[in-house]
């Protein structure tokens, strides 16, 4: 298990997996937080000759295995020299792994294709299962295109607190504007006769409320709230964060992907250009 000063993040050597590693570094530094990163070798689903080839120096799967965490942490050091950082050679599935290193943790941090895909795993299949059992908040990075654009973040109609709250921090350590999106969802093909903001004044006080509360949890950031009106939730959502630097959104919502992950959050997973945070908490 982690300490709740561990940023967690999977490598597997993809372009992805660098993607997230770099994310995670500086998020570790920005936040003060140690950098715990792991490497989940699967050679030990097909085979138990793990060890180096005889009279050949620097051979066998297990010495592959550490090479590549040994190039993450390489990775690591380049994208930020002064990071507090630990590593893991792990083995194994990464789904059974990573769910026990996300107690405790600060944020679990995956690129988008999962870790482990060469073994016929499905593409994100291990991100998404992180973002739908995991014990702390899991960021799933895709590449940074507006590394300087907004934090958004969207709250369903309880005004997702928790989502809330990890948008506000990240918003405070790396110096970003937060927008609050709500959308509310409006069957397809009806045709609105009056102003969607002026038809919706219940919607519009929960984007007000979550604004104010935005802006005691961080005081220092610019805070705007934005409503949609729109027969898909997760397009409303994409649709309003064209330049985010990261999507947070919530982990419950209408629908459901195995019961722990709502179906807005699985669309934007899945459809989003950029990084995204699901904000999760003890599922225990």
């Amino acid at each position: 298990m982690t300490d709740s000063k561990q940023i967690v993040v999977g490598y597997d050597g993809s372009t992805e997996a660098k993607q997230a590693v770099t994310w995670a570094a500086r998020q570790a530094v920005l936040r003060g937080r140690q950098l715990h990163l792991v490497h989940c070798s699967l050679w030990i689903l097909v085979t138990s000759d793990l060890g180096p080839v005889p009279g050949v120096a620097d051979s066998g799967l297990e010495r592959a295995a550490e090479r590549v965490l040994e190039e993450g942490l390489a990775v690591v050091k380049e994208a930020e020299p002064s990071v507090d950082v630990t590593t893991t050679l792990l083995h194994g599935m990464p789904r059974d792994h990573m769910g026990k290193l996300s107690v405790g943790a600060e944020m679990l941090v995956l690129g988008s294709r999962g870790l482990g895909g060469f073994l016929g795993l499905l593409v994100g299949s291990v991100s998404l299962e992180m973002a739908a059992t995991a014990s702390c908040p899991v960021a799933v990075i895709r590449s940074v295109d507006h590394p300087d654009g907004p934090v958004v973040v969207a709250i369903d109609d309880a005004g997702s607190p928790e989502a809330l709250e990890d948008a506000c921090t990240m918003a405070s350590v790396t110096g970003a504007d937060l927008k609050v999106v709500h959308v509310v969802p409006e069957p397809a093909g009806l045709r609105r006769l009056r102003d969607p903001i002026d038809s919706y004044p219940a919607a519009e006080a929960l984007v007000d409320s979550a604004v104010r509360k935005a802006r005691e949890l961080a005081p220092q950031t610019t805070v705007t709230g934005e409503l949609q009106v729109n027969h898909s939730v997760p397009r409303a959502i994409l649709q309003a964060a064209p330049d985010a630097r990261i999507v947070v959104v919530g982990t419950k919502g209408r629908g459901l992907v195995k019961g722990t992950i709502g179906s807005t959050a699985h669309a934007v997973l899945h459809h989003a250009p950029g990084p995204v945070l699901v904000s999760r908490r003890n599922a225990g």
